[in-house]
């Protein structure tokens, strides 16, 4: 069974479809579930929950008998979501490209060895980038990821194309993270590479992505200039101990 063999066939599915909606307009429509069996050769359970798992990315909205059309792109991206970058642009109407800083594999640090569950010391492939949208600069983002995505990374195109595209491409599924997010003051290096200056705030992403079998496979830390990005926040209001909430 080979790398691509693994991967789930929503999974695909949800990959084909990302591509296309990258290219198609808010309003456009989509391929039906029965045209998804067909296309892909799956059940129609199958097609449904690719779908469906879409939809509640917000990428696309589901009209009871009239089929399924492509979203209006939202300001920013959802803080429950993890959308690629370059999709995430290119639903904004700009075009994604990076200006690549750093590709090599390297002995982990403790702390990336800790964060993918690694023996110190270990070999890690590290990719450092900065992103842009139309050429502004709109991150700086450096991943870590475990060795064994090595083939699949090390001689992609990461300039105009997306890290997790080929990861994808590669047979791995990325499904599941977690993040935090915190506000730091720019240093010289995050000044210069940005064109803003040493100080500004800075909104920083740590996360540790998960495959499909629960190991962690990248670990990842994207600092965006605060006035450039922002994440949108959906939540539940926890009542008080009195029952009352506020």
């Amino acid at each position: 069974m080979t790398l691509t063999d693994s991967v789930p066939h929503y999974r695909r599915i949800e990959q084909a479809l990302r591509e296309r909606i990258a290219s198609l307009r808010p309003g456009d429509e989509l391929p039906s579930d029965a045209d998804l069996c067909a296309e892909f050769g799956v059940s129609r359970m199958t097609a449904r929950n690719a779908m469906q798992r879409l939809a509640e990315e917000g990428l696309l909205v589901r009209r009871p008998g009239r089929g399924s059309f492509v979203a209006e792109a939202p300001a920013h991206r959802r803080a429950t979501r993890l959308m690629t970058f370059s999709h995430e642009m290119r639903r904004r109407g700009r075009t994604p490209s990076s200006r690549l800083l750093g590709r090599e594999i390297r002995p982990a640090t403790a702390a990336e060895a800790r964060d993918l569950a690694l023996a110190a010391g270990e070999l890690v492939v590290a990719i450092t980038r900065l992103r842009q949208a139309d050429d502004e600069p709109m991150a700086i983002e450096s991943a870590v990821l475990d060795r064994r995505v090595a083939p699949a990374v090390m001689a992609a195109d990461l300039v105009t194309g997306s890290l997790h595209e080929a990861l994808v491409r590669g047979g791995f599924a990325l499904r599941r993270g977690t993040a935090t997010i915190r506000a730091e003051p720019a240093s010289r290096e995050d000044a210069r590479q940005l064109g803003i200056r040493r100080g500004d705030a800075l909104l920083v992403e740590r996360r540790v992505i998960l495959d499909g079998h629960g190991r962690p496979i990248e670990a990842t830390e994207s600092r965006y200039p605060g006035d450039r990005y922002a994440l949108d926040v959906g939540f539940d209001v926890e009542p008080s101990d009195d029952g009352h909430g506020r």
